[in-house]
């Protein structure tokens, strides 16, 4: 078991569109935020809150008896920033406040805290006996900073997060010989004034944020409910998960892990070696967002530094990179993920409409009525037929490099940018078939 690497990836998506570029508190999409993981209180949910009020995360393993679960729950307890200033000559001010020129945030806003709740250890034969449930608490808590802002003038940060109640439930069916159902679902419990039912934005105040789960088992493996064995495949398909999605994590081969996620990863999802830290940013590309800060006005850098802590340490970390760093994050090329595409041999061929398309032809690109813009750029160029390969759901894609591209070279060894996928029907075989 390698909870440290596991924790990795959970700690971004803990964070995943907690502040999205440009960073800024004034930034419409950053108006509405928490919009990843929200599980909240069933008192606004029952009063006609279109939100849930619990997540489920359900997955298969393999195990006995004596195979033993933990489960860690993980979440953002949302703390809400207010600020008031007041005039007065400095003398008044009291010396041990902040200073005005740290970066300190002076703008109203939301924070989070961390929370997580770990469930203790339970074998399969006590959760088939009964399932084993676990509530939690967090006091309701205020905090007040004193700081300065200017030689005459200063100020009062006070910092709230509101009580929070829930539950966790874990706990398993037998679905085959060895093979178990887990699941853990976790539920807002905290009661809210009649106010507060009424009012998405103060019953927000009491959800949980980023929610999600991770999943261990000893003496036992789980199976990937993205690619499971065919003989558990409609088990698999049968798991329902709400808010989650389950995927393999940590050591592949002990397979011991699973990350319950509020965004979508593949199995054993990794953090790019070159990626300086975590941006926030859904599907985030580090080289882009990184120039975009650097790119940014003083004012715009003063505002994303005083939004929290953790925009100010991501503007100084950007600002920070060197030469080096920053042509890291150009790209690198990995092993492609094994299982994405099934390549058909070499010599294989697809009729359309009675033509016959084979490795080699050459054909004209015929974008269909609706297709990206990348497509559309190469509408009615001629192009050669590199490999046809079909996906898991058996469908067609016809892979081509184009003849005028001096980079085809590239496209030929699979380089990304400079070989590209076009449906049959999209591609015009040449009247005179030629080869390449």
């Amino acid at each position: 078991m390698n909870l440290e690497r596991v924790k990795e990836i959970a700690a971004a998506v803990l964070y995943e569109g907690y502040l999205l570029y440009p960073y800024r508190p004034s930034s419409i999409k950053n108006q509405q935020r928490w919009t990843f993981g929200g599980v909240f209180p069933r008192d606004y949910v029952a009063s006609g809150g279109c939100d849930s009020c619990y997540m489920q995360a359900q997955c298969l393993l393999r195990g006995g008896g004596q195979s033993s679960i933990e489960v860690r729950l993980r979440f953002l307890h949302l703390i809400a920033r207010e600020v008031i200033l007041l005039n007065g000559p400095a003398e008044k001010a009291p010396y041990e406040c902040a200073s005005a020129c740290d970066g300190g945030a002076f703008a109203p806003w939301e924070e989070a805290l961390e929370r997580e709740i770990v469930a203790p250890a339970t074998t399969i034969a006590q959760l088939l006996d009964a399932p084993a449930r676990i509530a939690f608490a967090f006091p309701r808590q205020c905090e007040q900073e004193l700081f300065r802002q200017s030689e005459q003038r200063f100020g009062v940060r006070i910092r709230t997060g509101q009580e929070l109640e829930g539950a966790l439930e874990i706990s398993v069916e037998p679905v085959a010989d060895a093979i178990y159902r887990l699941t853990a679902r976790v539920e807002n419990l905290t009661p809210l004034e009649p106010a507060e039912r009424e009012c998405r934005d103060k019953a927000q105040r009491r959800a949980f944020a980023s929610t999600h789960a991770i999943l261990s088992v000893s003496d036992g493996a789980f199976i990937s409910s993205i690619d499971p064995p065919d003989e558990l495949r409609a088990a698999a398909a049968a798991c329902e998960n709400q808010g989650v999605w389950p995927v393999l994590a940590g050591d592949e081969e002990a397979r011991d892990m699973v990350l319950a996620s509020p965004i979508i990863l593949y199995d054993f999802p990794q953090i790019a070696a070159e990626s300086p830290g975590d941006l926030f940013d859904a599907t985030e590309i580090d080289e882009i967002l990184i120039l975009r800060i650097l790119a940014m006005t003083d004012a715009e850098k003063r505002e994303m530094a005083g939004a929290d802590e953790r925009a100010r340490a991501l503007l100084e970390r950007t600002q920070a990179l060197g030469p080096e760093e920053l042509a890291k994050l150009h790209g690198a090329l990995r092993e492609p993920r094994l299982g994405a595409l099934k390549a058909m041999p070499p010599s294989a061929a697809h009729s359309i409409d009675g033509v016959r398309l084979s490795v080699g032809d050459w054909v004209r690109l015929r974008p269909k009525a609706g297709c990206d813009i990348m497509d559309l750029a190469l509408k009615d160029k001629a192009a050669v037929i590199e490999a046809i390969e079909t996906d898991f759901e058996d469908r067609v894609h016809v892979a081509v490099t184009l003849l005028d591209d001096p980079g085809r070279d590239l496209g030929l060894g699979r380089y990304p940018g400079h070989r590209f996928f076009f449906a049959p029907e999209e591609v015009e075989s040449f009247a005179a078939g030629r080869r390449t």
